[in-house]
């Protein structure tokens, strides 16, 4: 295909993507700004107020970076897993896969679906933040590089779950077991000056523990882990998810049956 085809092609699943969580967005964006309310309200206005100020701010100023990074985590994951599972399972992916659309295209317009859903809704909830609270930006250039690293890591892990998904209910056991908890214990609602030293060492295995305190960074200024650091490893998954997807995407392992 040449450059103009492929770009088509990209635009045309991107389009995709895009016109089916605005179609559903009853489902899809507003359960994210009512979700993240409670959590205002709970764990920022009244929990908040009995706990006192953490890292130098706010109870809440502290734990709003965490949570509209977890509303970034799971719409960019569960925007790509529902819909390329979908796809797989009407056996509409069996067309793109015989086309001469190259795979890294297929593999892109499902990330970038995932990416723009992550981002709209990470807008949603920090204006939905700034009725609680006070927001000031540290670093821009932090926090926007951090915001697309993220949704697009996760965008990259909710293909894979897709692939290896044989049902509707496979999609929502990763979200379960593995992911909510990796996001409860990445320092959302904590630092990890709270924790002892062997916890604290352990919860650096979670990659969630990177993508929070490098947001954090981003609008407050603080962070309890080497930003430098925190990049190098969220890139490394990044890479090894990409890598990943296309090696299943070239194979047709689970796709082509």
């Amino acid at each position: 295909m040449s450059l103009r085809e492929q770009y088509i092609a990209l635009m045309t699943i991107l389009r995709k993507e895009i016109k089916r969580y605005l179609r559903i967005w009853t489902q899809t964006l507003l359960p994210s700004a009512i979700t993240m309310s409670l959590y205002f309200v709970i764990f920022g206005s009244l929990i908040g107020s009995r706990i006192g100020d953490m890292g130098g701010f706010t109870y809440m100023q502290f734990v709003v970076p965490g949570l509209i990074m977890m509303a970034i985590v799971t719409n960019s994951y569960s925007n790509v897993v529902s819909s390329f599972f979908g796809s797989k399972f009407n056996h509409s992916v069996e067309e793109l896969l015989v086309s001469p659309t190259p795979n890294y295209i297929i593999l892109l317009g499902y990330v970038i679906g995932g990416v723009t859903r992550g981002l709209l809704v990470a807008i949603i909830v920090t204006i939905v933040s700034l009725f609680f609270t006070q927001l000031h930006m540290h670093n821009f250039f932090v926090v926007v590089v951090i915001v697309l690293m993220t949704s697009i890591l996760f965008a990259l892990a909710g293909f894979i779950n897709a692939v290896y998904a044989n049902n509707f209910d496979d999609i929502s056991i990763i979200p379960t077991f593995v992911l909510t908890p990796l996001i409860y214990l990445g320092g959302v609602f904590y630092s990890m000056d709270l924790l002892p030293e062997f916890w604290a060492n352990v919860s650096k295995l979670n990659p969630l523990v990177y993508v929070v305190n490098a947001f954090r960074y981003g609008v407050l200024g603080v962070s309890d882990v080497s930003l430098g650091f925190a990049f190098g490893m969220i890139a490394f998954f990044t890479a090894l998810a990409w890598f990943y997807s296309m090696h299943l995407l070239n194979t047709g392992k689970r796709l082509r049956q």
